[in-house]
């Protein structure tokens, strides 16, 4: 049986974070406080492509702080490319933790397709 999925990402594991970055071709994240624009901010600071400020995952609570400047200091399709994945990464080792293999398409749209084939389940 198919299902579809909607996923509303919080960044909370720090595993599926570097995986994520590594997936990038990215710095890995460090644990550090940012000065931000007018704001400082602890956590993993993520620094993407052609952006001025780094993004600042806090574990914690999930959240991510990050300051482009409606886009003039980093293009929001980055912030959405390392959110993307973010969740890819994090579902594949949370399927593999339960001996499930996955299987990764890209689709023609940007989307990326994974497919759990769960081992002995229904």
């Amino acid at each position: 049986m198919s299902h579809i999925v909607t996923v509303e990402t919080q960044i909370r594991d720090v595993e599926a974070l570097d995986a994520a970055t590594r997936r990038m071709q990215l710095p890995p994240p460090r644990y550090e406080e940012v000065q931000l624009f007018s704001s400082r901010a602890s956590g993993y600071a993520v620094q993407l492509h052609e952006w001025r400020y780094p993004v600042v995952c806090d574990i914690e609570s999930g959240q991510v702080a990050f300051d482009n400047f409606g886009g003039r200091w980093g293009k929001q399709g980055e912030l959405n490319h390392l959110f993307q994945s973010y969740a890819i990464e994090k579902t594949k080792l949370e399927a593999r933790k339960h001996g499930h293999m996955v299987h990764e398409q890209a689709l023609d749209d940007g989307s990326i397709k994974l497919t759990v084939n769960v081992v002995g389940g229904a």
